[in-house]
């Protein structure tokens, strides 16, 4: 049976939403595991996403200080299903992205990140892919608002889907 995963990142909850859109809060429900990669900015999105999902892997981003990075590591692994899947906020610029992580997560399957509220997904020369969820909250200079899922088993991730929030689904702040 796999395992199914919710990949989300720079929720900015409440700096640039009052809540996560009521989708992600769906997809947080029919998740095995919730995959967060930072910038979360307040401790009570964290409280919420561990006590509303069945498992929550997640790290700190450069927006977090306080509770958030004494709670969270700066990166995160776990293995899931055979998956070696680690989390971290930032990669650094997405020219030569896929050398830089390779060389630094030679040990991962796959790595999940965030920063940039870009979606992401390729793969590199030895086999590590990585995922950028984009941002549920904060599109910035994308044309949605963005999460993604997946799924694990048998040491293989499949399934991966971007979601493009409709516009509106975003609870914004007042």
């Amino acid at each position: 049976m796999a395992t199914r995963l919710l990949l989300l990142a720079d929720t900015h909850v409440p700096k640039r939403a009052r809540d996560l859109p009521a989708e992600v809060w769906r997809a947080v429900g029919e998740a095995d595991l919730v995959v967060h990669a930072g910038d979360w900015v307040d401790v009570r999105l964290l409280d919420e996403l561990e006590a509303r999902s069945a498992r929550l892997v997640a790290c700190w981003g450069n927006n977090d200080h306080g509770e958030l990075r004494e709670r969270l590591p700066e990166v995160a692994r776990v293995e899931v299903d055979g998956v070696r899947l680690g989390v971290v906020h930032e990669t650094g610029p997405a020219k030569d992205r896929e050398e830089r992580m390779q060389a630094t997560y030679d040990d991962l399957d796959v790595l999940v990140f965030g920063h940039s509220h870009i979606p992401w997904d390729t793969v590199t020369t030895s086999g590590l892919r990585l995922l950028n969820p984009g941002s549920p909250t904060d599109r910035r200079r994308q044309p949605h608002c963005t999460y993604m899922t997946a799924t694990a088993a048998d040491g293989g991730l499949g399934d991966v889907v971007l979601h493009r929030l409709p516009p509106g689904d975003t609870v914004v702040r007042p």
